[in-house]
């Protein structure tokens, strides 16, 4: 049986783009896959939205699998490796954060259990039109 998909580019950056699979042709028949591709775009969508500055954008593609690796080198290796890891990767993205102008996204979700005010997007980007949504 064969399946038709569409795909699209999507500009990761000014530079860079990311192949997508756009919506699925009506011959699709996997409801859960199309949910799932429609919430990891959606997903996307929203990170793009709150990374727009170049600078954020790059730094943050080298602190989050720093980050990751962090979490796995504390299983492979003495338990200092994978902290330093994880608190430079963080750190990297704080830089990022600053750059841009907005709250990391971990301390605006406590930001808003609390009640207390976050900027999600950046002032200097909130009346730019969006990204392009996959």
């Amino acid at each position: 049986m064969h399946y038709r998909t569409s795909v699209r580019l999507v500009p990761l950056c000014r530079v860079c783009y990311f192949f997508v699979m756009a919506e699925p042709t009506s011959s699709w028949r996997f409801p859960i896959l199309r949910a799932i591709f429609r919430l990891v775009g959606r997903s996307w969508h929203n990170w793009r939205l709150r990374h727009q500055d170049w600078r954020n954008f790059a730094i943050h593609m080298l602190g989050i699998p720093l980050a990751v690796a962090g979490v796995v080198l504390l299983f492979f290796l003495p338990w200092y490796w994978g902290v330093a890891a994880i608190i430079l990767g963080y750190l990297l993205q704080w830089i990022g954060h600053c750059w841009e102008g907005n709250d990391v996204g971990e301390w605006a979700a406590i930001k808003r259990l609390l009640g207390l005010p976050v900027v999600a997007i950046s002032p200097r980007f909130a009346n730019r039109t969006a990204p392009a949504n996959p």
